[in-house]
């Protein structure tokens, strides 16, 4: 019985220190005073939380605001430079690498591209070898404070294209049917490669999750309790928030929507199956369309500068007149969009759809008023009016961002104590981190 009311006690000081932590850092700055009525919590137990986390080197003063009648209350915050993360996103064309302070203000980048060499797995672990020797050498010369290797490290999210599972020992690995990998080890493959400490805590999720996080943390999600994310590059994917709650991505689920069949017997995917949307909305497929319809790509273009070209074939802006075979092309896969959307639309009931992931942000400003008009055509009245469809607001960083999310969605979740053992429960399964207790202790940023 001890055992159990010790640990009922230290849950409870877990559960406050989150509370406190999420708090100042998706509301703050804030007082101590107005920390009590923000959290629910009594004056007591918010001057013990603060002076643990302080002590912990978490919270710093912010200034201070004046009070009625009495003296000036100070205000705290987040210490940004009380943790270091890194964020990792496997594109479709490159390996992106970021460390971010707490604040997830970038400290350093560094981009790798794929040049041909496809989604190979060991040259994915090696960029992202190199990446992250990069980003921590860069990161460390920036700063005063230990360096990523010494203690500041809170933990690397890795944002994927695929499905992210665990096999039967409880290990994560990775099923990307379009890229060729089948069960791949990824997280073990990192930890043997990457020069961090052995306890380093990895979070491998789908981009499109990733994205989605990012969104709600600090982008257009903010303050929506539902909504669906929409991440177009050379494939399609998207995550679903409903009630707070980020779906999609470990376990499968909407990250996949790019393969709902939107076409019976139509094009063939990069999955095997035909019809697939992502058959006509990815980057890869358009340019594929546009070829066949006989436009003209740039020899030698990468996906970006390609679809750059055939925006720019669609709308010259110079007085010529408009490609109407570009204009076609992108006419329909509009069309195509919406309709995707209108599923996602018809299926959860979404306030917001926003779309995101390097193409998407490239074509929406062309697409997204038609794009608007198909979905709306295509789904029920009733959910088609409480919708609202946008442009994602964190550009082509986003799934990066989100990347760096997972491990410091988790640190909140733990009181911001550093997780100092791999992700294994008793039985030997991966323990699931309560993302969303971090969602729905969001404040107004």
């Amino acid at each position: 019985m001890a055992e159990r009311g010790s640990r009922t006690v230290r849950d409870l000081r877990v559960g406050n220190r989150a509370t406190v932590l999420q708090r100042l850092y998706f509301g703050g700055p804030m007082s101590r005073q107005a920390l009590g009525p923000a959290t629910g919590l009594s004056s007591g137990s918010v001057s013990n939380v603060v002076a643990e986390l302080t002590a912990d080197g978490l919270l710093e003063e912010a200034g201070s605001v004046e009070s009625d009648g009495g003296r000036p209350r100070t205000l705290l915050r987040v210490a940004p430079a009380s943790g270091r993360l890194i964020g990792v996103d496997v594109g479709e064309t490159r390996v992106r690498v970021e460390a971010f302070d707490l604040a997830l203000t970038e400290l350093a980048r560094a981009e790798r591209p794929l040049n041909g060499s496809g989604h190979d797995v060991e040259v994915i672990v090696r960029h992202i070898r190199d990446g992250v020797a990069e980003v921590a050498q860069r990161a460390d010369a920036a700063s005063d404070g230990p360096g990523l290797a010494q203690g500041s490290l809170i933990g690397v999210g890795v944002g994927v294209p695929g499905i992210v599972d665990l096999d039967e020992h409880g290990a994560t690995v990775v099923h990307g049917q379009t890229i060729g990998w089948d069960a791949v080890p990824l997280e073990a493959m990192l930890r043997a490669a990457v020069e961090l400490p052995a306890d380093t805590p990895y979070f491998v999720d789908n981009g499109a999750r990733a994205l989605g996080q990012a969104e709600m943390w600090f982008g257009g999600g903010r303050g929506a309790r539902d909504a669906a994310i929409v991440l177009i590059g050379s494939g399609v994917g998207a995550c679903v928030v409903t009630g707070g709650v980020i779906h999609g991505g470990a376990r499968g689920g909407p990250a996949e929507w790019g393969h709902l069949t939107v076409s019976i017997r139509g094009r063939r995917c990069r999955c095997g199956a035909r019809g697939c949307l992502e058959a006509y909305a990815g980057a890869e497929a358009l340019l594929e369309r546009w070829q066949e319809a006989g436009g003209r790509v740039p020899p030698d273009a990468d996906e970006e500068t390609a679809v750059s070209a055939l925006l720019a074939a669609a709308d010259p802006g110079d007085g010529t007149e408009p490609d109407p075979v570009a204009a076609a092309v992108l006419d329909e896969t509009a069309e195509y969009l919406g309709a995707g959307i209108s599923d996602l639309v018809n299926l959860f009931g979404p306030e917001r759809v926003l779309v995101g992931g390097w193409a998407g942000l490239q074509l929406g400003p062309r697409l997204l008023p038609a794009v608007r008009e198909y979905a709306d055509a295509y789904s029920l009245r009733h959910p088609a009016a409480r919708v609202r469809v946008d442009l994602g607001q964190l550009g082509p960083d986003a799934v990066t961002v989100g990347a760096a999310t997972l491990p410091l969605a988790d640190f909140f979740t733990r009181g911001g104590r550093r997780r100092t053992a791999p992700l294994r429960t008793e039985s030997g399964t991966a323990a699931v981190p309560g993302w969303y207790s971090v969602l729905e202790g969001r404040g107004a940023r």
